[in-house]
């Protein structure tokens, strides 16, 4: 049993969140560019699975009231956000190469690479909401 002064264990991050100003321009964007499907969508949300865990586009303004889920489900705290944002996607090491040429092809912008000392590689970019998009390959955390 763990003192109440340690906090117990975690298993990781399930969802990581973006909030967009264009819903259907930031949808087009990640299946065009990243190639993700939705798990889900409505006019509020758009859920993509990404490996092991998803990543949540909410509509800006869309979340600042408490969502009341059906059948006693339960409740949704209020959220949101501003400003640009960052998220870095895992991509394997032999694909780089392959996400350049694809960037380019996209006519997406490389806004840096950078070579990290244990030999990950991260390409930056932006999505059309101006949120810092990164691609890293393994090697760059102690997890990853």
């Amino acid at each position: 049993m763990a003192s109440s002064n340690q906090a117990p264990p975690l298993g990781g991050v399930i969802e990581s969140v973006l909030y967009t100003r264009d819903m259907s321009r930031t949808r087009e964007f990640f299946a065009r560019v990243l190639g993700l499907t939705a798990h889900l969508e409505d006019e509020r949300f758009t859920a993509y699975p990404t490996g092991n865990t998803m990543l949540l586009v909410f509509q800006r303004g869309q979340t600042d009231e408490t969502v009341f889920l059906p059948d006693d489900m339960g409740t949704i705290p209020p959220h949101d956000g501003e400003g640009r944002q960052h998220l870095a996607l895992a991509i394997p090491a032999d694909s780089l190469e392959a996400w350049e040429t694809h960037l380019a092809d996209q006519s997406v912008e490389i806004e840096g690479r950078t070579r990290w000392p244990k030999g990950s590689v991260s390409l930056y970019f932006r999505d059309p909401d101006g949120h810092l998009l990164e691609l890293v390959s393994p090697g760059l955390w102690p997890n990853y």
